[in-house]
């Protein structure tokens, strides 16, 4: 098993055995819907809500994991993520959720296996087009063409029309929805 699928292997059983709400995101997840590409870090959203984040970050902190930077407890509850390295130094970012639309992303969210041994709980393709969309960098907008590209006639436009909407009004970025239509081919 490969160091990063072995990370996030290892950061899903932490979860797991606290019964914690989270999926994996990121370039994982592109290695599921999308065409895959070099990535070296585990991105994983976790359900926190809002004013509970400290009894999700002290555990961890608290655990083999470690902050990459100084005052990691205090940069994630600035900026709503943990940033960690796994006990052999994989880079893992943890975006602490709480949005409605986040919780429904874990909701969605299913196992898939990488190889034996190794099935991880990502995102669909779905969320990860909004994820990704909402991001909007260059290399988020090449990822979301080769899931579209991988998962034509599999998407559904419908779904991520009306999760992405909302978050690209709150952003005051139109170009998020003048992509996704060009995406969509409407």
């Amino acid at each position: 098993m490969t160091p990063l699928l072995g990370a996030a292997l290892e950061l899903q059983s932490f979860f797991n055995e606290r019964g914690w709400k989270f999926c994996i995101i990121g370039g994982i997840a592109l290695l599921r819907w999308g065409e895959p590409r070099f990535t070296r870090d585990v991105d994983v959203s976790l359900l926190t809500g809002f004013g509970r984040e400290d009894e999700f970050i002290a555990p961890i902190l608290a655990s083999t994991y470690r902050g990459r930077i100084p005052e990691a407890a205090a940069f994630a509850r600035r900026n709503r993520v943990l940033l960690l390295a796994s006990p052999r130094g994989v880079p893992i970012d943890i975006a602490l959720a709480g949005l409605p639309f986040e919780a429904l992303v874990m909701e969605r969210a299913s196992l898939h296996e990488f190889e034996p041994g190794c099935a991880l709980k990502t995102c669909s393709a779905e969320d990860l087009v909004v994820h990704k969309l909402f991001a909007f960098r260059t290399r988020d907008v090449a990822d979301v063409e080769t899931i579209v590209e991988r998962q034509h006639g599999h998407l559904d436009w419908s779904y991520i029309e009306k999760q992405l909407r909302p978050l690209a009004d709150l952003k005051g970025q139109r170009e998020i929805m003048d992509l996704f239509y060009k995406l969509r081919g409407v």
